[in-house]
């Protein structure tokens, strides 16, 4: 059974009794990390890890897994705003199929297409520099990604 699931649903409905759970945006040059609160309704920022090749990449993401107490891991999914799946999707699938081999964790995906618009646009109005902009905006974007889902989560909830 794979550890890869589609849809928030199928993400929810494999994901353990409580728990954090840390929210991925996945960049060319950067994986932006942000964490739930265990409660799972707050993602907060974490660090950005620059990366380097798959391997080294995923150690230092399970690294934060284990030390946090991760219990499900959340991908940031860029489709185009047609809602079509490019490239950046596929290398997006690519990388959450080669962790699924390295973790038994559930691993979901969220459509993150204006994550990273909405984290800019939160930074400036904080009147982030530029400089501190570059430096927090994909684990701030990951944190938007998470919000996203938690809130979706606790929607889904109030519906059972």
């Amino acid at each position: 059974m794979s550890s890869i699931h589609d849809t928030p649903e199928d993400f929810a409905a494999a994901l353990p009794p409580s728990g954090a759970l840390i929210g991925l945006d996945l960049g060319d040059k950067t994986i932006g990390l942000a964490v739930s609160d265990r409660m799972r309704s707050v993602a907060t920022p974490l660090e950005t890890i620059r990366r380097k090749k798959f391997g080294v990449d995923a150690a230092a993401l399970l690294d934060v897994v284990a030390k946090r107490e991760i219990g499900a891991i959340l991908l940031g999914l860029p489709r185009n705003m047609d809602g079509s799946e490019g490239a950046r999707c596929q290398s997006t699938r690519a990388f959450a199929r080669n962790l699924s081999r390295l973790t038994d964790l559930p691993i979901g995906f969220w459509d993150e297409r204006l994550s990273t618009v909405a984290a800019e646009r939160a930074l400036l109005e904080a009147d982030t520099s530029r400089k501190r902009r570059s430096e927090v905006i994909d684990h701030v974007a990951a944190s938007y990604i998470l919000q996203g889902f938690l809130d979706r989560l606790r929607h889904m909830k109030a519906q059972a």
